[in-house]
């Protein structure tokens, strides 16, 4: 059983080149009973974010491999309470972009991709 939902749609849930490992889309589906979880942002943003570790795990790789997330927000209004939830797991600040979409799939109000490293980064991050 994989630990990550599988696409369901023509698309791979990863695809991993020689030194990135590039995350497709994540949402709130809990692979363990491929249901959706609570719809609620922090419940959603959690499970987004346990779905990301457990693609990085499957690669060897964790949180601190990533050096690039895109998070795409069906509501701007819910961006403080996703930063609260999303710096308790990247503990190192990756580049990020964060979009308002009008409507992101299966009713989600979060979706995040990643992009991945396998070789040892510097980790410093820049507070501007």
């Amino acid at each position: 059983m994989w630990n990550y939902p599988k696409a369901v749609w023509p698309y791979s849930p990863y695809v991993r080149t020689w030194d990135l490992l590039f995350c497709s889309w994540q949402i709130w589906i809990n692979p363990e009973t491929w249901k959706l979880v609570e719809w609620w942002i922090e419940q959603e943003t959690h499970q987004v974010i346990k779905n990301i570790k457990w693609v990085l795990s499957e690669n060897w790789l964790d949180l601190t491999n990533v050096i690039k997330t895109t998070i795409f927000l069906e509501d701007m209004s819910d961006y403080w309470r996703v930063n609260e939830i999303y710096w308790e797991h990247f503990i190192w600040k990756p580049a990020r972009s964060t979009i308002e979409v009008s409507k992101l799939p299966v009713w989600a109000k979060i979706e995040i991709e990643i992009i991945a490293s396998f070789k040892e980064i510097l980790k410093k991050s820049v507070n501007l």
